[in-house]
């Protein structure tokens, strides 16, 4: 079994790959730098995961042809694709909102998934049980914090077009779902004052952060034999955060 995992330098990305690797993948990671990369791999080697890792920037589309077809000479097929790439970005009311940083958020989080699931199909096709995993955000329900109208926004770019994939992908055996992770405890939210972040805990139904690895065994679970009758879903992880 095989399985491409896009940003998975750190956070949510690094777990999937490792949970995913323990699980028995050949795991390939993609990044758009080499720093750390090093100690990655050799985690994983030590934890008995066979790892490889692919620089690449996901929002270029003639980088992201490239690599994927560098891995499809290398392995040829592929079993799993895990499109992990995607963040905030920054925040920007709509009303100052420059059309570079619009262009720059959609990008990331939308372009991305489409630059590699297109590069990636004629592998998933040759695959065992193949499928796709996206991520959503609970800012597609709720339109997301203030400044944060295009990250919403391109995140429900990003469920509409999993349920279309779904779709058109079912003839070929490929299942496509999403995971909506809450407030989960990675680097994602470094930027953001601790205390705020701590306080954020009030808002969800079970008093906690979430962490990496609750995301990455749903993950794994989607992505088996167990989930087989289910595709085109989005699987809320966010400790009952949408309830309040």
């Amino acid at each position: 079994m095989r399985a491409v995992v896009t940003g998975a330098t750190g956070g949510i990305g690094r777990k999937t790959a490792e949970v995913l690797g323990k699980a028995g993948y050949e795991v390939i990671l993609t990044g758009i730098s080499t720093e750390g990369t090093d100690e990655i791999l050799n985690s994983m080697k030590e934890q008995g995961i066979c790892a490889h890792f692919y620089k690449c920037d996901a929002t270029n589309e003639e980088e992201v042809n490239k690599v994927f077809a560098d891995i499809e000479e290398k392995f040829g097929t592929l079993d799993v694709l895990v499109n992990n790439v995607g963040g905030l970005g920054g925040r920007q009311r709509v009303s100052e909102m420059e059309t570079d940083f619009m262009k720059k958020v959609m990008a990331l989080n939308f372009d991305s998934v489409f630059y590699a699931t297109r590069a990636a199909l004629p592998m998933l096709k040759k695959g065992n049980n193949p499928s796709i995993v996206n991520f959503s955000t609970i800012a597609v329900v709720n339109g997301g914090g203030i400044g944060a109208s295009i990250y919403a926004a391109s995140k429900g770019a990003v469920q509409s077009y999993t349920r279309a994939l779904a779709k058109d992908l079912a003839e070929f055996g490929i299942r496509v779902n999403m995971v909506s992770p809450g407030t989960i405890d990675t680097p994602f939210h470094a930027a953001t004052d601790r205390a705020l972040v701590e306080s954020w805990k009030e808002s969800i139904l079970m008093k906690r952060l979430g962490d990496a690895r609750e995301v990455a065994d749903v993950i794994e679970f989607l992505v088996s034999e167990k989930a087989s009758f289910i595709t085109g879903e989005v699987i809320q992880i966010n400790g009952g955060q949408a309830f309040i």
